[in-house]
């Protein structure tokens, strides 16, 4: 047995961890064994290419590392945990959650090529990642949607306004807009589950969140 995998997705402070804490939570309440796990996974060895990246060691900009080499840093951190970590517990388990996941690949990296590119891009991730590695491919995507200022001030917040604590994605604003509109698209093409965030101009109360996601979640 496998389990179903539901992946989370979003721009950076819209609320992943918490939506995976409480979907973990609330379906181990209906009797169901379910794991879960963070990408990336900082700290780990596997990772430490993603860490260079993302703190300016290859560039000062996202745009410094293409689009193909960005995704296999984050790729190499999924494969090294999956067949070193987390494989047992995705084939013992019920439900599988990811915050974060190749899916995130695909909302960052596409952000850098023009979107004429977008569907060989995403083609050739999907291939490299579920086919030729052999990663678990996600059962169900939610995508928490939503705006780039809201997004900037969660993380303006989150860091006390000190901006050095941003990582080469999050300081780039330009950047982080062409995210928000690939995140879209990969939305409508791929058929994710879109949650709305963003309600009279304010983020959503976790809660009620969480209950469109469970009213959503297809499998369980």
């Amino acid at each position: 047995m496998t389990a179903q995998m539901v992946a989370i997705e979003g721009l950076d402070g819209s609320g992943k961890e918490t939506q995976t804490r409480l979907l973990k939570q609330a379906l181990e309440s209906q009797g169901l064994n379910v794991a879960t796990i963070s990408f990336p996974r900082y700290g780990h060895p596997s990772a430490a290419p993603v860490e260079e990246y993302l703190c300016g060691s290859y560039g000062q900009h996202a745009s410094d590392v293409n689009s193909y080499a960005a995704s296999a840093f984050f790729a190499v951190d999924r494969i090294a945990s999956f067949l070193g970590e987390w494989r047992e517990q995705f084939e013992s388990a019920d439900v599988f959650i990811a915050d974060r996941y190749t899916t995130s690949n695909a909302i960052h990296q596409l952000s850098k090529l023009p979107s004429d590119q977008w569907r060989n891009f995403v083609d050739w991730l999907f291939d490299f990642e579920f086919n030729k590695l052999g990663l678990p491919k996600p059962t169900m995507v939610v995508y928490l949607r939503t705006d780039v200022t809201t997004s900037q001030f969660l993380l303006e917040k989150r860091y006390g306004g000190d901006e050095s604590k941003r990582d080469v994605h999050e300081r780039d604003l330009g950047y982080m807009t062409r995210s928000h509109i690939a995140a879209d698209w990969c939305a409508e093409q791929f058929g994710w589950t879109t949650i709305e965030c963003i309600a009279s101009g304010e983020m959503r109360d976790r809660e009620d969140v969480h209950r469109e996601i469970m009213s959503r979640v297809e499998f369980v």
